[in-house]
């Protein structure tokens, strides 16, 4: 564009409509900025709940019953210590599940 005397780009209206659009954006993103982070996703929660929850019943008793058969293994007592830690890694499971769960009543309750 050619500029006039006092080294000033003339403004055409085009360039008003974007001086318009930019303040427009920054009130928008003004607006989001205030509405905070967006709420989760009914389905992301739920499944970010359920793989929770069989990590913890499957992967605990697996863990107890693979370190209880290389103890057994190790002191010839098999099964015992398998089964022993088996249901320890279980009633752990549970456990860990039924804390998890209450967590999450409270954190909705608003506790």
């Amino acid at each position: 564009m050619a500029e006039d005397e006092n080294d000033e780009v003339p403004t055409s209206p085009q360039d008003a409509r974007l001086g318009s659009l930019e303040e427009r954006l920054k009130r928008a993103e003004r607006v989001e900025a205030e509405r905070g982070p967006d709420p989760i996703d009914s389905s992301t929660l739920i499944k970010n709940v359920g793989q929770r929850v069989a990590q913890s019943l499957i992967g605990m008793p697996l863990g107890g019953a693979i370190i209880g058969w290389l103890l057994d293994r190790l002191f010839d007592t098999a099964p015992w210590i398998m089964l022993g830690l088996m249901f320890i890694g279980f009633a752990g499971a549970v456990l860990d599940v039924m804390r998890f769960t209450k967590q999450g009543s409270n954190r909705d309750s608003g506790k």
